[in-house]
This record gives structure tokens, sequence and C-alpha cells, in this order.
């Protein structure tokens, strides 16, 4: 049997290039996570990274770039939204990760109920509250921790991206098939 451990190299790292086509290569659901900072003003991005860490509390993590206005108020006001983008809602992802200066006046917007935070409502088939639990610098990125507190949630096909395109997925059949560009 072969050892097949990862071993670390004193000193050496991934190529980013490398490492890009590694993470490209696993497909993930969308969100959208969305705040607002100091004034009102409503704040978002597109984000890949985020994923469940424990039920009891219920908590969840989502990673944002270290220089992130969406982060840097995030943490200032102590709470963010994850709205998890339904197979409708591409253009919300493709907004929310480009350079656009409003992006709440490109999508269709809702406050949620206990934060009074951005909700998609017409892009998101469900949202979570949270109150920002924690966080963690790691590299370039800020891992965030949210206890949530509450989800609001309407069971849609998710949308989905990996290999550099999204998707949708067709609970009929379980088969994902990719959405025109």
């Amino acid at each position: 049997m072969t050892d097949m451990a990862p071993r670390r190299i004193a000193g050496a790292t991934a190529d980013e290039t490398a490492f890009r086509e590694l993470m490209c290569a696993f497909p993930s659901g969308v969100t959208v996570v969305t705040t607002r900072d100091r004034d009102g003003t409503p704040r978002g991005l597109t984000c890949t990274s985020m994923c469940s860490v424990s039920l009891h509390p219920p908590i969840l993590l989502a990673c944002l770039h270290n220089h992130s206005e969406t982060l840097a108020a995030m943490l200032a006001r102590g709470s963010f939204a994850v709205n998890l983008l339904h197979a409708g809602g591409k253009g919300a992802a493709e907004v929310f990760a480009g350079p656009v200066a409003d992006r709440f006046v490109e999508v269709e917007w809702e406050t949620t109920p206990w934060g009074g935070l951005p909700w998609l409502s017409a892009d998101a088939h469900a949202v979570a509250e949270c109150a920002v639990a924690g966080s963690v610098e790691a590299g370039d990125h800020v891992v965030v921790f949210g206890e949530v507190a509450d989800v609001m949630a309407e069971p849609e096909q998710p949308l989905l991206y990996g290999l550099r395109q999204y998707a949708a997925w067709t609970a009929a059949d379980g088969r994902v098939i990719p959405l025109r560009r």
C-alpha cells in the first residue's frame, strides 16, 4: 500500500494557478453574503466559501477577502445574512461578484425580519440571519463564524458553481445541468 498522506515541505506552497485549478474542480453552492455598514448602506458579495460548522448552537462560516468592504461592515455591525441562490439567481451572483458600484440597484431585495439585513428576495431560495460569533484571519481571507438566529427557506433548485461555470441541480433526476452563459 502506498502512503498517500499529504506531506508539507518546509517553506513550500502550492502555485496559485494550481490551487485555483484544484478549487474550481470542487463545485459549490452559491451564496451572496449581505450586511449593512454603519450608515445603513447595504453591502454584499458573492461567496462560495460557506459551510455549516455546528448544529448546537447552529453556526456556519463564510470566508471573505480581508480587504472587503462587506467584511469590514459585517464585523462592525456584528451581523450578516447568507442568501442561498436558486438556479435563477445567476444574474445576482454575477452582479455581486463583479465591480458594480451599487450592486443593490441591480437586484430585487428586502430586509430580513430579525436583523433588517439585505435579503435577495427574487434570487435566494433561503436566507440565514447570523450574529457574528467570531473571526479568524487565514491568509488573504477572514473566516467569519455566524450563529444562525433565523432562517427563511423555500426549497428550490440551488445554483451551483464549479469548473468556472454556473449550473443548476435538477432535483427530479439528480442530474446537474449547466446554465447557458
